[in-house]
Parts: structure tokens; C-alpha cells; sequence
């Protein structure tokens, strides 16, 4: 099943309706695996004749988000396709400062911790945010920093 179907699944469990704008965004997610800006998705949906405001794909962007399947990524300043669909555990990434790889993975019981605290402080947690800027094993062996 691609990545996209698995996507459009969640949205109609969900009680979203597919929308050809949410699929155009979620098809140029998963074709790039890189992160994109909404100005760069409209810009690539243009090129394949397709238009979408850039308002438009903000919220789509927005829901996709909500939904745990895509992610805004701080460090590189864009928005990628979820990889890890609905594993357990808040998804987070490490991010090489040199060739910009990226790696998505969730840890459930740092979510469960962060969790705990914030109701120590008598906050309910919504979202959990955490990134990890490095360089990655090919830079290392290229020498590359």
C-alpha cells in the first residue's frame, strides 16, 4: 500500500474528507523526501500544471500536521511526509548541519516522560517538538566538516 493510500486513510478514519488539494500536497510530500516550503510546493505543482494558493496549502500543511502525517522540520525550514505512519511515541528527527539527511524516529517513553512533567507544572501536553542537529556518518567519512 504507498504512502499516500495509508495517508487518505487516516483522513477519512479521521472524518476528513479527501480533497484533491490535500492529495496534490501529500503527492508532492512523498515525491520530494526532503522538506519543502509551501511556496516551493506551489512552485512544483505549477511546473506539473497544477495551481494551489499558497494559503491553501498552509492549511492543508496545518491538517496534515494535526494528524501526525507530516512534520514541519525547524532546521531546514520545511514540511516533510510522515515516515513512521502511527508508530507509537512522539516523532522526532536528527538532522545533519552538513548534507541536510534527515531521520525521523519516535520514542514513546521520552513522550510518556515529557508527559509527566508538563502535568507537573499543570500543563496538559498537546505536541512535543525536538530536533538534533549533527553531522551524519557520510560527512564524517567524506571529512566534509
Amino acid at each position: 500500500m504507498s504512502q499516500i493510500h495509508v495517508a487518505l486513510q487516516v483522513l477519512r478514519s479521521r472524518g476528513y474528507r479527501v480533497t484533491e488539494p490535500r492529495k496534490r500536497v501529500l503527492k508532492v510530500l512523498t515525491e520530494v523526501q526532503r522538506p519543502v516550503s509551501p511556496y516551493e510546493i506551489q512552485e512544483i505543482l505549477q511546473r506539473k500544471g497544477e495551481y494551489l494558493n499558497h494559503v491553501t496549502i498552509y492549511r492543508v500543511l496545518d491538517l496534515l500536521c494535526l494528524l501526525n502525517l507530516a512534520h514541519k522540520v525547524l532546521m531546514l525550514g520545511g514540511f516533510v511526509k510522515c515516515t513512521l505512519e502511527e508508530e507509537d511515541g512522539c516523532h522526532r528527527f536528527v538532522v545533519c548541519r552538513e548534507c541536510g539527511a534527515l531521520r525521523e524516529y519516535a520514542d514513546k517513553e521520552l513522550c510518556e516522560e515529557e508527559n509527566a512533567i508538563a502535568e507537573e507544572f499543570g500543563f496538559r501536553t498537546e505536541q512535543h517538538f525536538s530536533e538534533f542537529s549533527g553531522v551524519c556518518s557520510k560527512c564524517i567519512a567524506l571529512a566534509r566538516f
